[in-house]
């Protein structure tokens, strides 16, 4: 997408290529003029229909605060195949993503949401393409926390028929707006994946949905939402928690890690790590799940230990056990154990086993090998203690995943 303003000050135009396709047609360029007072769009919208004004057309617009001037808008369409559906996992269905935006949002954990959810097509990726929206409880202008306002096209009718309803982060995280805790209530009810990214997860809070579920939020809030919520299992030593249909992911980087884990669930490692190489971050950072409580904690990125990793992920079907770990690292057996986990929020052993079941994932869905050989490959030994530690970490076994995500068919 290229833009080329046409002028400066009020009634500045401002022209926007858009290279999207709809029914093999690309979308037109399209000039839209500002000339009313707080942001609003003029213009007769003629090509509204050729760049997918309607029900799958998402508008985000960054207005830069121009004393005396009013802002530009940047008209950012979206347009999304409703025929791209997920894989069929123990998960609902996602089509639909849905993300809450509000004032004095913060714009990376928004980027996040958007760089995972909302890229259009790229056909070399072969990865999922979501009617992606953003809403906001009061269309129009949503102020931003920097120099910056957006404008957001939607209001919270885009959560009614969301599969997936996200909460983006922002600094009013205390002053719940009532419309939208209904929002998340409503989207509960009806069996809605929800994800509150940072701050957002007080909302869950006052939506009485973290009760009795692990969750986390960005650590320098974590005491504060375990006084608030004090029925919420609050885990601050974690990246992100996955708890049935609610996920909840700590500040910053940490959203686009639990949109990977979430990609990976629904559509296997592959895609998710097509995902990764596109917004170019590593597929997965997680030191060991539980079955039914998934949650991953920082990898280790010192110089202690990362050839050490580097090196265990080219030599998983060997003996790795803590001995043999040590001696490579020139510490004692004790000293590493305490050592690793200390820098790597993960024990040696889960840490391996976690690095296992990845490489077992990737041999499932692009190889028709039986899984006694995958179970040498991994360093598993045998069948049995493949699906053992496999069906432990992603809660279906290796049979299982590869009649899900088997690209070998």
């Amino acid at each position: 997408m290229t833009s080329s303003p046409a002028g400066g000050g009020r009634g500045e135009l401002r022209v926007l290529e858009v290279g999207l396709r709809r029914s093999g047609r690309a979308a037109s360029v399209v000039e839209e003029q500002v000339d009313r007072p707080g942001g609003q769009r003029g213009g007769d919208h003629e090509d509204d229909e050729q760049v997918g004004h309607g029900s799958n057309h998402a508008v985000i617009a960054i207005l830069p605060r121009v004393a005396g001037k009013t802002p530009i808008v940047d008209f950012l369409p979206r347009l999304r195949h409703p025929e791209c559906v997920p894989k069929p996992t123990s998960l609902p269905l996602v089509n639909k993503v849905a993300v809450i935006v509000q004032d004095n949002a913060e714009p990376f954990g928004l980027g996040a949401l958007v760089e995972v959810w909302g890229e259009p097509e790229h056909p070399e990726d072969q990865a999922p393409v979501f009617d992606f929206q953003v809403c906001t409880p009061r269309p129009g202008r949503v102020k931003g926390r920097s120099d910056y306002d957006l404008f957001v096209e939607r209001g919270l009718e885009a959560t009614l028929d969301a599969d997936l309803v996200c909460l983006a982060p922002h600094y009013d995280f205390l002053d719940h707006d009532p419309t939208v805790i209904e929002a998340i209530q409503a989207a509960d009810a009806r069996g809605a994946m929800l994800y509150a990214h940072c701050s957002g997860t007080f909302e869950l809070g006052a939506a009485g949905l973290l009760d009795g579920r692990e969750c986390t939020t960005h650590w320098r809030y974590t005491s504060l939402l375990e006084k608030m919520y004090p029925e919420a299992k609050v885990r601050p030593d974690v990246l992100y928690c996955h708890d049935d249909n609610v996920m909840t992911g700590a500040g910053s980087a940490a959203g686009i890690d639990a949109s990977l884990h979430l990609m990976r669930d629904l559509y296997g490692a592959r895609v998710a790590a097509t995902v990764a190489r596109r917004i170019v971050v590593p597929p997965h950072r997680d030191g060991g799940q539980a079955q039914y409580i998934q949650h991953a904690v920082a990898e280790c990125d010192t110089e202690t230990f990362g050839p050490l990793l580097e090196w265990i992920l080219g030599h998983l079907e060997e003996d790795l056990d803590v001995p043999t770990l040590a001696h490579k690292s020139l510490m004692s057996p004790r000293t590493f154990a305490r050592r690793f986990r200390a820098e790597t929020g993960a024990t040696p052993h889960s840490w391996v086993t976690q690095q296992r079941v990845l490489r077992a994932e990737q041999l499932l869905e692009e190889t028709d090998r039986p899984v006694e050989w995958i179970a040498d490959q991994v360093g598993f030994g045998n069948a049995a203690a493949l699906r053992h530690h496999f069906t432990r970490v992603r809660g279906v076994s290796p049979q299982q995943y590869r009649r899900t995500f088997s690209r070998t068919a």
